[in-house]
């Protein structure tokens, strides 16, 4: 039986859609070159397609959720993305988001476009796994992903976008306050405190109190890149540079 033929009988066998050279080493007693050799033909002759050196799928996969957490070390998918698939956008992200603490340069596979966002490791959490066997993926859960889009807006969409997802989103108090620790950012903190008595969401009483305990002197803006504007919320030391009444309009739209 040719190697080639070998790969093929191991994936039907082990149920692999998306795979590693190291993968099919450690199945078969052949040598890595010999396996890079024979992917190299299967690859030629379209029978699998090759994602980036030492990482392939079979030649009729195309899960981008999959391919984008395979791609990274600890990848998940994240931002704007994980808002989608959470159904807190009605907007679809030309990109897949992928958080990982590896540097990895954004790239594009089968006409998806994929986009890396190195985090530190503490950052790193709150993912929950989908799917089956080869197909399992990361996505953060709801309040990470709410929280992740705060830290970084530009990723999330933007506020609009944001503050929607946050409106809409059914949110554990003791959630926000796990993942605003991990984040360690105390102007996110308050701008999510602000939002929760704005738009009188429920059952937030433990997350304010965190909030309230770590308010510190310095006044943030409301909206992170948007102008020094607007009138001063002493309460939780922002500067809302973003009409109240648009605030509201926004997150019901």
């Amino acid at each position: 039986m040719s190697i080639q033929k070998e790969i093929l009988l191991l994936l039907d066998n082990e149920g692999l859609d998306i795979f590693t050279n190291l993968m099919i080493k450690d199945k078969l007693s052949l040598s890595l070159p010999r396996i890079n050799e024979a992917l190299h033909r299967l690859t030629r002759n379209n029978i699998i397609k090759q994602l980036e050196r030492g990482k392939y799928c079979r030649h009729n996969f195309s899960d981008a959720y999959v391919i984008g957490c395979f791609l990274a070390k600890e990848g998940v998918i994240a931002y704007w993305t994980a808002l989608h698939f959470h159904g807190l956008t009605e907007q679809i992200p030309n990109v897949i988001f992928v958080q990982t603490t590896q540097a990895k340069r954004n790239k594009s596979i089968f006409g998806v476009r994929y986009r890396f966002i190195r985090v530190k490791e503490q950052k790193l959490i709150g993912g929950k796994s989908y799917g089956y066997g080869n197909h399992k993926f990361l996505v953060t859960d709801t309040e990470k992903t709410i929280v992740d889009c705060f830290d970084l807006p530009k990723y999330g969409g933007g506020y609009n976008e944001i503050i929607k997802g946050f409106n809409n989103a059914k949110l554990s108090a003791q959630k926000l306050v796990k993942y605003c620790k991990a984040i360690d950012n105390i102007a996110i903190t308050k701008r999510l405190a602000f939002l929760c008595e704005l738009l009188e969401k429920p059952d937030m009483e433990y997350f304010l109190r965190y909030a309230r305990s770590i308010l510190n002197e310095n006044y943030d803006l409301f909206e992170s890149d948007g102008e020094e504007t607007g009138k001063t919320n002493r309460s939780w030391r922002l500067k809302i540079n973003m009409d109240e009444a648009e605030i509201i309009e926004i997150a019901n739209s």
